[in-house]
């Protein structure tokens, strides 16, 4: 495997840019994969109910391990700018603090949603027939929700040092378990929800664990002994200045598609169905600007950590210049061929029928998330998660959720409404992002 820390201050910015990020693009497009993998098994071995079930119980999971992950981003940052301020041991205890925290606060939230299972469901108005299969893949989902933290927080830490190929070898680990206990456990065993939601968690747990013996064995500058396990309330506080404001965008990215679940569950279990279905293309589609996002985030982390602005801004219009074309690929395929992708996850003709109506005019988000993820980037790679955070609220839940009630229940435009509404609230809080890039605060901030 590839050392683990890598200087992303020198050398041709879009090749280091593209160096960066491929790892990182395979790795989220190897869990995409093995996403879609999960829903074709669910699809064609127990049928629409369980396709539901699982797609709104994964709804609720996501939204708390956006909580998640939204903490380790804020990790990114602060450690890529410790990493090119040369400032090894505050490394360490930043990554000391950050595995501390996640792993309280695995077990916080496990508690609180396996206690109120019940009001959590019947809250998202989840259709009756999937009601069981939800609660148990959320339920067990979050019991594994430990290793789900860790995995993230480790590769978190992984990026902002410089590393993005290591986190691809453990996505790949992980997949290849998930994949191999999926089918028996669905397909053979027939536990529908709950079997995938068991080969989800027993695949990352094995991962987590693989990771943490790997960087053992290479010296990482975090020693994994428990007396390094604590709390440094310096490193906390920034922390917390960083992470929260982006967990808070993430939560809310999270909860406005939980409500566009909510809006889509009263036209039934056919029409929650299809969403499950397109948002694992979705998954895919959006992959260049996620890896973008974070690419350009942690090599500008780095450069402004160096002092160096100018090679921040690069970086951005770098991440631009590669993400769009392959966005815009996404995006001619799901307007003009979207019955081929539906199809490849179900022939029920009720599913395919509520697809079509979602999927080609959500598929304009794709073309927006381009510009949207690459200069938000930026933005967090300076520490302006607070900004981030405001914007993202903006996007997900002061424009996507009033226009997708507007659009879909209101006007009665139904799934084509509820897809419309991503698109415009992207472009929405592209325009306002681009606004505050241009008035240059971004280039007055450090935080190391």
């Amino acid at each position: 495997m590839p050392q683990l820390e890598s200087n992303l201050t020198q050398g041709n910015i879009t090749k280091q840019l593209l160096k960066f990020s491929l790892p990182f693009l395979l790795s989220n497009f190897l869990q995409a994969m093995y996403n879609v993998a999960d829903t074709l098994v669910v699809s064609w071995f127990a049928g629409p109910s369980t396709v539901s079930g699982v797609s709104n119980g994964g709804q609720v999971t996501m939204l708390v391990t956006n909580l998640a992950i939204g903490f380790t981003v804020g990790g990114t940052v602060l450690i890529g700018q410790y990493y090119g301020a040369n400032k090894r041991q505050d490394l360490s205890r930043t990554i000391g603090t950050m595995l501390s925290v996640l792993g309280i606060l695995s077990v916080v939230l496990t508690t609180l949603v396996i206690v109120f299972s019940d009001q959590i469901l019947h809250l998202i108005q989840i259709p009756p027939e999937s009601f069981s299969e939800a609660k148990a893949y959320m339920n067990i989902c979050m019991l594994g929700s430990v290793f789900i933290f860790g995995y993230n927080a480790i590769a978190a830490i992984l990026r902002g040092m410089g590393d993005s190929k290591n986190p691809l070898y453990f996505v790949l680990i992980s997949g290849v378990i998930n994949s191999a206990l999926d089918l028996p456990f669905v397909g053979l065993f027939g536990w529908g929800a709950a079997g995938d939601a068991a080969s989800t968690v027993i695949a990352q747990a094995i991962s987590l664990i693989m990771a943490i013996l790997y960087l053992r064995k290479k010296g990482f500058v975090f020693e994994f002994k428990k007396e390094n396990f604590r709390i440094d309330p310096a490193k906390l506080k920034l922390l917390m200045k960083i992470g929260i404001p982006n967990s808070i965008q993430n939560v809310a990215v999270g909860l406005s598609f939980l409500l566009m679940m909510v809006l889509v569950n009263r036209f039934g279990v056919y029409a929650s169905a299809a969403m499950g279905i397109v948002g694992k293309f979705n998954g895919f589609a959006i992959l260049p600007a996620i890896a973008m996002s974070a690419s350009v985030s942690s090599m500008a982390a780095q450069n402004l950590g160096a002092g160096n602005t100018n090679r921040a801004r690069k970086t951005m219009h770098a991440g631009i210049l590669v993400a769009l074309p392959i966005c815009l690929f996404f995006f001619l395929i799901a307007f003009f061929a979207p019955e081929w992708i539906i199809r490849i996850f179900t022939n029920h003709a009720n599913v395919i029928e509520e697809g079509l109506k979602y999927i080609k005019f959500f598929s304009l988000d794709y073309i927006a998330v381009a510009f949207v993820f690459c200069i938000n980037g930026l933005l967090m790679g300076a520490g302006l998660t607070t900004f981030t955070m405001i914007n993202g609220l903006l996007s997900s839940v002061l424009l996507r959720v009033p226009i997708a009630y507007l659009f879909g229940i209101v006007l009665d435009w139904g799934l084509m409404g509820i897809g419309l509404a991503a698109p415009v609230a992207s472009v929405g809080a592209g325009l306002v992002a681009f606004a505050y890039y241009k008035t240059g605060q971004w280039e007055k901030k450090r935080l190391v």
